[in-house]
C-alpha cells in the first residue's frame, strides 16, 4: 500500500474530526443539552485517536533496523490501545457531566439549527468511518481500522442522542437528557473495552485466522513438490505483516540447492496470496518426519 496515501488519510481524519467537533459544539451551545455535550466530548477523543493513528502509521512504516529487526508494525497496536484508554477516559468525563445534569440540569432549548448541525456531523462521521474501516482492512492497518470503528460508534450514539434530545424537547422530561448522556457513556465505555481487547490480541502475537492458515497449508502442499511433508506450522500477526514459519522435510539425499529451490517456490506462492507474509522455513531430512503435518502433493 502507498504509504503517502495512508499518511494523507490519517491526517485527513484529524481535519474531519475538527469539523465535526465544531458542528457538535455549536449544537450543544444552541440547545444546552448535556447529552449533546457528551456527544461533542466524545469527538475530542476522535481527534486524539486520529493523531495517534497518524503517528502510528508513520512510525510503523519505518524499515527494520538493528534494534527492531522484525520492523515496527506493532506500534499500531500500541496506538490502538492508547485510543481505547482515551475512549474510557472520555466515558468517565461523560458520566461526570451526566451526574451534574441530573442534579442541576435544565431542559434543553429547542433549536432547529442546533439539531441540524448535529445531523450533519453524524452524516460526515458515518461516511468517513465507513471509508476508514474499508481502507484500513485493505491496507492491513490496525490503527486506521480502530479509528474507523470508534467513529462508527460515535455515529450510533449520535443518532440515539439526537432522537432522545428531540423527545426531551417535545415532552419536557428533563431527566431524560442526562439519562441519555449516561447511555452514551456506557456505549463509549464498551467500545473502548472492545478496542483494547482487540489490540492486546495483536500485541500477544495472535495467530492468523483459520482461513489464512488453511490457505497457507494448501499452498505448501501444492508448491512443495520434491519435499515430503511440512509440520509445526506457526503464524503470528503484527500489523501489516503475517509471520509464517514451519519445518519442511525433504529426502536425505536431496542437494542443498534443490532444497533451497523448493523453499523459494513455496515462499513466492505464499507471498503472492498472503500480503505482508514473512516466511521462515527450517529444512529437515526425512528421518525427522512426524507423519502428522502437511502432506506435499
Amino acid at each position: 500500500m502507498d504509504l503517502s496515501r495512508k499518511l494523507r488519510i490519517a491526517a485527513l481524519s484529524i481535519v474531519v474530526g475538527v469539523i465535526v467537533l465544531g458542528l457538535k459544539t455549536g449544537a450543544y451551545l444552541l440547545t444546552g443539552s448535556v447529552a449533546l455535550f457528551s456527544d461533542s466530548l466524545e469527538t475530542t477523543v476522535n481527534i486524539a485517536s486520529s493523531i495517534a493513528a497518524l503517528a502510528a502509521v508513520w512510525f510503523a512504516a519505518k524499515p527494520a533496523d538493528s534494534n527492531h529487526p522484525y520492523g515496527h508494525d506493532k506500534v499500531e497496536y500500541f496506538a490502538a490501545v492508547l485510543v481505547g484508554v482515551m475512549i474510557v477516559l472520555a466515558a468517565l468525563s461523560i458520566f461526570r457531566e451526566a451526574w451534574i445534569g441530573l442534579i442541576h440540569g435544565d431542559s434543553p432549548v429547542y433549536s432547529l439549527p442546533g439539531i441540524a448541525m448535529n445531523v450533519v456531523a453524524a452524516l460526515i462521521n458515518a461516511g468517513w468511518a465507513r471509508f476508514l474501516m474499508q481502507y484500513g482492512r485493505k491496507a492491513r492497518s490496525p490503527a486506521l481500522v480502530a479509528d474507523g470503528k470508534h467513529l462508527m460508534t460515535d455515529v450510533v450514539t449520535s443518532v440515539g442522542v439526537l432522537a432522545g434530545v428531540v423527545l426531551v424537547m417535545l415532552t419536557g422530561w428533563k431527566v431524560l437528557d442526562p439519562a441519555l448522556a449516561i447511555l452514551v457513556g456506557l456505549a463509549v465505555l464498551w467500545s473502548g473495552w472492545e478496542l483494547v481487547k482487540e489490540s492486546v490480541g495483536g500485541l500477544m502475537d495472535e495467530a492468523a485466522s483459520g482461513e489464512v492458515l488453511e490457505k497457507i497449508r494448501l499452498l505448501i502442499s501444492e508448491h512443495g513438490e520434491g519435499a515430503l511433508e511440512a509440520h509445526d506450522l506457526r503464524t503470528r500477526i503484527a500489523g501489516r505483516s503475517t509471520f509464517v514459519d514451519f519445518h519442511l522435510v525433504v529426502p536425505g539425499d536431496l542437494s542443498v540447492k534443490d532444497a533451497h529451490d523448493i523453499c523459494d517456490r513455496i515462499e513466492v506462492a505464499i507471498a503472492d496470496d498472503v500480503p505482508g507474509a514473512r516466511i521462515t522455513i527450517h529444512v529437515e531430512p526425512e528421518h525427522k518426519a512426524k507423519h502428522s503435518g502437511i502432506v506435499v502433493l
